[in-house]
C-alpha cells in the first residue's frame, strides 16, 4: 500500500518533471533547465505527448475530414470546435508531422481564412469559400496564426498572410481615437473601437513572438514594438489613464489554456518570451509570485473544464501547467520563485 499522501510534496521541479503529463515535462526540461531540443529526454517527453494525454485523447475525437463538432460550427462550438482543439494541441507542442495535426490545420486554413486579406473569421464563405471578410476578428486570427506557426505551417504561404495581416490591422488605440473611415472592420466596436481589444493585442503579439527574430520583416518589428509599448503602459492589468485601477478583475485569476481571453500571466509569458523587461511589469511580477503556495505550485484558478472537449487538469487544484508559466515567466524577468 502506498504511503505516498503521507510523504513530502515534491519540489516544484520535480513534480513537473513526473511522466504523467509529457507536454509539461518537455517544457520544464527546455524552459526551465536548458535542456536542447536534441536531449534524449526531451526527445522521449515530445514523443510521450503523442502517446498519451490530452493529445491523443483530442486527436481519436477527430472527425476523419480533419475537423470535431460540426464543419460550420469550428469557432462557434465553444470550446468543442475545430479552432479549439487546434489551440490546445498547439499548446501541448503536438508533434506537426502527425498526418492529422496536418489535416486539421488545412482545415482550419481552408475555411475560416479570409482569402483577400488573410485573416481568420468566425464563419465560413460557403460560396466563395475560405472565411468570410466582414466576420475576421484580431484574437482568432493571433490565435490561429500562432497555432499554425506552432503546428509546422511556419512556411505556408497563407498563415504568411496571417502574419501580415496582423502587422497591417492590428490596433493599439487607448480610448483618445477611433480607426479611420475607411477601415475595413470598424462594424467590429468591440475588437476595433476607441480602446482597442486587449485581447486581441495579446493574442497577436503571441503569434509575431514565433516568427524567429532573423526572420521578422520592419513591419512584424513595428507592430511588435506597439503591442508591447501597449501592454506596458497598462502595466499588463491596469487602466492606462488611471493606474490605480484593475481593468478586469478576472484578469487576476489565472488558467490554462486560456484561449479567446488572458490573464496577467498569460500576458507575462508573451512579453517575457519576446525578452522583455520593464518597470512597469513590477506589480504584475509581483502578483505572479504572491500566488505561489507553501510547496512552490500555482493554482488553475480559472478553466472551461465541462465544455472542453478534453478537460484539463482540475479546477481549484495546484496546475502543472500554471506552475510551469509562472516559472518560466519569473525566471525570465529575474525575479523570485525560480526552480527548485
Amino acid at each position: 500500500m502506498s504511503n505516498r499522501k503521507h510523504a513530502a510534496p515534491l519540489r516544484p521541479i520535480d513534480w513537473l518533471l513526473e511522466e504523467d503529463n509529457p507536454a509539461v515535462r518537455r517544457f520544464t526540461l527546455t524552459r526551465l533547465l536548458g535542456r536542447s531540443e536534441r536531449n534524449d529526454d526531451v526527445r522521449r517527453a515530445r514523443a510521450a505527448v503523442m502517446m498519451r494525454g490530452v493529445v491523443p485523447r483530442i486527436l481519436a475525437r477527430q472527425r476523419p475530414e480533419g475537423y470535431w463538432d460540426r464543419p460550420d460550427r469550428f469557432y462557434h462550438a465553444k470550446y468543442r470546435g475545430s479552432v479549439w482543439q487546434l489551440i490546445v494541441l498547439a499548446e501541448h507542442g503536438a508533434n506537426p508531422t502527425d498526418p492529422r495535426i496536418r489535416q486539421a490545420g488545412e482545415f482550419i486554413l481552408e475555411r475560416s481564412q479570409d482569402r483577400s486579406s488573410g485573416g481568420f473569421s468566425l464563419h465560413e464563405a460557403v460560396r466563395s469559400g475560405g472565411g468570410r471578410a466582414h466576420e475576421v476578428i484580431p484574437c482568432l486570427t493571433g490565435n490561429m496564426v500562432w497555432s499554425l506557426l506552432r503546428l509546422g505551417f511556419a512556411r505556408d504561404a497563407r498563415v504568411q498572410m496571417g502574419v501580415d495581416w496582423l502587422t497591417k490591422y492590428l490596433r493599439f488605440d487607448d480610448g483618445e481615437s477611433k480607426p479611420p473611415a475607411d477601415f475595413p472592420y470598424n462594424h467590429w466596436e468591440m475588437c476595433y473601437g476607441r480602446h482597442t481589444c486587449f485581447m486581441g493585442v495579446v493574442k497577436g503579439l503571441k503569434a509575431l513572438a514565433e516568427v524567429p527574430p532573423s526572420a521578422r520583416s520592419a513591419a512584424v518589428s513595428r507592430c511588435i514594438r506597439d503591442g508591447i509599448e501597449f501592454l506596458l503602459r497598462h502595466h499588463i492589468f491596469k487602466r492606462s489613464h488611471d493606474l490605480r485601477r484593475v481593468s478586469k478583475p478576472g484578469w487576476r485569476r489565472f488558467g490554462f489554456p486560456r484561449m479567446w481571453g488572458t490573464d496577467v500571466l498569460d500576458t507575462l509569458l508573451v512579453l517575457t518570451r519576446l525578452g522583455v523587461r520593464d518597470p512597469r511589469m513590477q506589480e504584475a511580477l509581483d502578483h505572479v509570485a504572491a500566488k505561489q503556495d507553501a510547496d512552490g505550485r500555482w493554482l488553475l484558478e480559472d478553466s472551461f473544464n465541462g465544455r472542453f472537449l478534453v478537460s484539463v487538469e482540475s479546477r481549484g487544484r495546484p496546475s502543472k501547467w500554471v506552475t510551469l508559466n509562472a516559472l518560466t515567466v519569473l525566471r525570465a524577468a529575474g525575479g523570485c520563485g525560480g526552480p527548485d
